[in-house]
């Protein structure tokens, strides 16, 4: 696990980074730019950017938190990649306020769809920072993942609720405001005027596995990361997945 793009919290994100990166390279041959220009929406700590900015590229991340774009700050110093990474207050429904329009290869919306009032305004804003060619990598959460986790738990009427509940919400202590189904995210981004070129479900398995079993058995991390990786593609998985990745492309860039 030394490739960059796949830290060891990557039973959880190992499905994304793998996405990203070839995208990320896709980007980089179309453009012949090395360093493509990067936003990440709600990026927090930098558990995308700075990896990101490792690889070369300039990432612009925009998250409410100080203490979050603090953190970020001392990680990429960190890291020895301070000059790529910049941090900025804000958020995604005043995107503009803090950002360029229309000035980015690549934007991230990662975690943050599920916590705005308006999803469907919260995808046309991230799709209006991106390129007249570019790609934007959506990672929300999934309204099986949560149903079947309840249930697992021993929580039935909860589980029965997230699945009725227009929001996917099992009850007023959820703490997720949102939740999604892939066919709903992939009309929002369709509906921002993108093209649909993968839907992958994420941490399908890792959530419901034991961490115990995870952590004693010889070889068990990179066994349930393939497993993972396997799943992740499979439509059939996607009902079940805790989150759920969309990679949506301009026609341009679908096109090339």
């Amino acid at each position: 696990m030394s490739d960059p793009m796949r830290p060891r919290a990557s039973l959880r994100t190992a499905v994304v980074w793998e996405v990203l990166q070839d995208a990320l390279d896709r980007r980089v041959k179309a453009t012949g730019r090395q360093a493509l220009d990067v936003l990440d929406t709600g990026g927090g700590s930098g558990n995308f950017a700075v990896p990101l900015a490792r690889l070369g590229h300039k990432v612009t991340v925009v998250d409410p938190s100080p203490n979050a774009l603090f953190a970020l700050e001392r990680r990429a110093a960190e890291a020895g990649v301070a000059e790529r990474v910049r941090g900025v207050q804000g958020d995604a429904h005043g995107l503009f306020d803090v950002v360029e329009r229309g000035g980015y290869d690549v934007v991230l919306c990662h975690g943050v769809l599920e916590y705005v009032d308006d999803p469907a305004e919260g995808v046309r804003n991230t799709v209006a920072a991106l390129r007249s060619e570019g790609v934007l990598s959506l990672l929300a959460a999934g309204l099986g993942g949560a149903v079947l986790s309840r249930a697992l738990a021993g929580h039935f009427k909860e589980a029965k609720q997230a699945l009725d509940d227009p929001n996917g919400r099992w009850g007023d202590g959820d703490p997720v405001p949102h939740r999604f189904t892939a066919e709903q995210l992939t009309r929002l981004v369709e509906g921002a005027g993108l093209t649909v070129g993968a839907v992958h479900g994420v941490r399908v398995f890792a959530d419901l596995v034991p961490g115990v079993l995870v952590d004693t058995e010889p070889g068990a991390v990179e066994a349930l990361l393939k497993l993972e990786e396997a799943a992740a593609e499979l439509p059939a998985f996607h009902s079940v997945a805790t989150q759920l990745h969309v990679l949506g492309e301009t026609a341009g860039t679908a096109e090339g």
